[in-house]
């Protein structure tokens, strides 16, 4: 059904935003019955992580995402600190972007917990009573399903549902009628609009303009002259109220990446390069798991002295090979000064691509290679060419961090809080089990494995809602309730 608008802005509130609430926390919180209601921080653990998501009982101290965590430590000494689970995260969030699709074709996630859906293009609203019981039943949809919580917003535009979910947290809902945007908007902090952050607000604050209404007052010429021609429109126009932005489903992935912080400065070159080599890995991984290949191989590298230095390299066709990745970034490696020492070591990939050109003087390479590996073998021993059996090497120690998943033979299911000096302390509980009680043991405990996330909802509970357009699919799977031991 067409739409009207006004401005740029629907005249109708079919666009929604929907932000699942301190995502990673509340997923930890589910998954642990003993942190419900405490404070929850999520991110690196090192002296040198940063916090990934923080709950609310955290935040009511002043810990917030981006925040180092050992300043976290210092505002809230009594939260739980746990790595991130991004399988659990993902498994979740494709859940909850399951629930999405059957709202609508036109679905744009932004992140695993934020999506804008466009309600009319599925026919589920047309009007504000209806857009409001979609999101309504959104949010029931999602806690039955998932046990969490998110917060929705609904309005004419992209940006004011998303101004609108944040009005809604934690655990609502907003909806914003057409026709009062420029009042609703008036009163915020200029950083409320996409595009202004500390810079660009610093900037305006200079010239006398803190709110929107001042953007508005000044109008847009003056916007351009201290913002430039493209800044400066696009800024009066959010102003105003206007965004025509449009729901896009495919997001199509720009590059693939990963970055280690270590808490101590590597100094070592031959430690650089292992770490260069094992990251090279780990984007590998990543690119083959979303089906892609790429051309262009980046290393970032941030300095003792918190200066970052890009290099990439352009390659003569897309590759998913580990082998032409690393070295590439050894390549990369080789250019920059790390005499000072390193705080940070990332690898990428751009320039993506749903197919792989073979280097063919590269694959002919690693096989000439191969092939001459294995004469040298044959020629070394003097048995008939089998070569003699590796010396196997002693297992490093086992390393458990906070938060990890575990099962042990005796006692079932649990989850580490803590590790050292030779001993590892695990809480037995699960999902829908009472807190569990602690118990610790060597960290080589042969009873004691890694596990996989437990599902934070029990597979009985595979219906949400009384819709039949918004019932999930069956889930199973689940471990068993169990006791404390």
């Amino acid at each position: 059904m067409p739409y009207g608008s006004i401005g740029g802005v629907r005249a109708a509130p079919t666009i929604l935003h929907l932000d699942m609430d301190a995502f990673y926390a509340a997923a930890e919180q589910a998954a642990k019955p003993s942190l419900r209601g405490k404070p929850v921080v999520v991110g690196g653990t090192g002296t040198r992580g940063v916090v990934a998501t923080a709950s609310y009982e955290a935040r009511r101290f002043g810990v917030h995402s981006a925040m180092p965590v050992a300043q976290a430590r210092r505002l809230c000494p009594n939260a739980a600190y746990l790595m991130p689970r991004f399988s659990l995260y993902r498994s979740v969030s494709e859940q909850v972007m399951e629930l999405l699709g059957r709202l609508s074709p036109l679905v744009e996630p932004l992140s695993l917990d934020e999506a804008f859906v466009d309600l009319e293009a599925g026919g589920v609203a047309d009007d504000s009573a209806s857009a409001r019981r979609a999101g309504e039943r959104l949010r029931a949809d999602i806690r039955a399903v998932t046990g969490l919580t998110g917060s929705v917003g609904l309005a004419g535009s992209k940006m004011l549902a998303k101004i609108a979910s944040e009005q809604a947290k934690p655990d609502g809902l907003t909806l914003i009628e057409p026709g009062t945007e420029r009042e609703l908007l008036g009163p915020m902090p200029v950083r409320t609009l996409p595009g202004v952050g500390p810079a660009t607000g610093e900037h305006l604050r200079r010239a006398g303009m803190t709110a929107v209404v001042d953007l508005v007052e000044a109008g847009e010429d003056e916007l351009v002259r201290l913002l430039g021609k493209a800044h400066g429109v696009s800024l009066y126009r959010m102003a105003v109220g206007h965004d025509d932005r449009p729901v896009v489903a495919e997001r199509d992935a720009k590059s693939v990446s990963v970055e280690d912080t270590f808490e101590v400065d590597l100094h070592d070159r031959v430690r650089i390069r292992a770490e260069v080599v094992r990251l090279s890995d780990r984007c590998v991984q990543r690119l083959r798991a979303a089906g892609r290949s790429g051309r262009t191989v980046v290393l970032k590298v941030r300095r003792y002295d918190f200066s970052t230095l890009t290099r990439s390299e352009t390659l003569r066709g897309p590759t998913d090979d580990p082998a032409v990745v690393r070295e590439a970034a050894g390549r990369l490696l080789e250019s920059v000064d790390t005499t000072g020492g390193v705080r940070l070591l990332g690898v990428g990939v751009t320039g993506l691509a749903d197919f792989t050109q073979e280097d063919l003087f590269a694959q002919a390479a690693g096989e000439r290679a191969q092939s001459q590996s294995a004469e040298e073998a044959v020629d070394a021993d003097p048995g008939g060419g089998v070569p003699a059996a590796p010396v196997p090497e002693p297992p490093p120690e086992r390393r458990w961090l906070a938060g990890q998943d575990v099962r042990h033979a005796a006692y079932g299911a649990g989850w580490v809080q803590g590790s050292g000096v030779g001993r590892v302390t695990v809480r037995f509980e699960e999902p829908t089990s009472a807190p569990g009680r602690v118990r610790t043991f060597k960290v080589d405990d042969p009873d004691l494995v890694p596990s996989d996330p437990l599902p934070l909802v029990r597979a009985a509970r595979d219906q949400a809602g009384s819709s039949p357009a918004s019932r999930p699919k069956s889930r199973s799977g689940a471990g068993e309730e169990m006791s404390s031991p």
